[in-house]
């Protein structure tokens, strides 16, 4: 059987892969993007291990063999289900693989923005070890802080712990509460509330531009928002408007509208925004987790028996 890693996989990456592939899988290596070799490698595949390069109906039609595409991660808007379900192939995430990474993550980005690491860092490279009035009189801590998780799945429930034992209050919104100990919101109060927003839900059509320019307004004056979950969840507009007039405080965001994102995108220009390239579930302990659970199903498809995770 035939798979088809999508990711420029590095060494360290590959020598894990080997250790636990079975003997006989056919293992090709394919970089991310819609040049070749994708493909020519695509004819005879029979899975398809996909990152973050949209898997659309035009690459699907180039693998008449296709039977399983394996999203390694748990966000499946950047496959097209309908072409997927139209050939019958199946389509299975990870959910739970990255939680952990993420969540620490979206610690370091809280941490960050609230600390303006980028602007420290920047000055002390540039010869400044004195900060500036206005950097050193804006520097916060979590303790005593309101965090709003928008959304309570895997990883808010391993953020809110930590959040809570470094002193600041939980809040949080979903569909509906759940039985954790932290205190449920209706989005519009949780806004209001918090002084750090953070986003923890997929992307649908019912969640694409969840923040908004009318739900920005409603957010605490001088508050954080932090995104390690989807950039479409964002008016990108709307926050850098609020960000350069001092209406919001800050922002994390590892995730945007459009990725890759360019250089030249205005939230770049702001120093009270932190970034990163979409590498918040990016560990080894991440790949190590997310392999096995691929080759899970690999050999459940090879054996035919069920999918894990299946959502198509």
């Amino acid at each position: 059987m035939k798979v088809l890693f999508h990711h420029d996989a590095g060494r360290r990456l590959r020598a894990e892969v080997a250790a636990l592939a079975d003997a006989g899988l056919t293992l090709v290596y394919c970089p991310e993007g819609p040049e070749e070799p994708l493909f020519s490698e695509l004819h005879d595949a029979e899975v398809l291990w996909h990152v973050l390069w949209p898997v659309t109906a035009a690459v699907i039609a180039r693998a008449p063999k296709l039977r399983l595409i394996q999203k390694i991660g748990v966000g499946v808007n950047t496959i097209d289900i309908e072409a997927a379900q139209r050939r019958g192939i199946a389509v299975c995430n990870m959910p739970g693989t990255n939680s952990r990474a993420v969540a620490e993550m979206a610690l370091l980005l809280m941490l960050n923005t609230l600390r303006r690491q980028h602007s420290v860092e920047q000055a002390l490279r540039n010869g400044r070890w004195v900060l500036d009035e206005a950097t050193r009189e804006s520097l916060g801590e979590l303790a005593g802080r309101t965090v709003g998780l928008v959304g309570f799945g895997a990883v808010p429930g391993i953020l809110a712990p930590i959040l809570a034992a470094m002193g600041a209050r939980v809040v949080y919104t979903d569909t509906a509460p759940k039985a954790v100990p932290w205190e449920y919101l209706p989005l519009e109060r949780l806004l209001g509330e918090a002084d750090i927003v953070t986003l923890h839900v997929p992307l649908t059509d019912a969640t694409t531009r969840l923040i908004d320019r009318q739900r920005i307004a409603r957010m605490k004056p001088g508050a954080i928002l932090i995104n390690t979950a989807r950039g479409g969840l964002v008016d990108e507009g709307a926050l850098h408007e609020a960000l350069a007039t001092g209406r919001l405080g800050g922002a994390g965001l590892d995730v945007f509208a459009e990725e890759p994102v360019s250089a030249g995108n205005p939230l770049f220009q702001l120093p009270n925004v932190t970034v990163s390239p979409h590498v918040a579930w990016l560990t080894l302990d991440t790949w190590k987790r997310s392999i096995a659970a691929a080759l899970g199903n690999v050999r459940a498809l090879r054996a035919g028996t069920p999918l894990s995770n299946r959502v198509a």
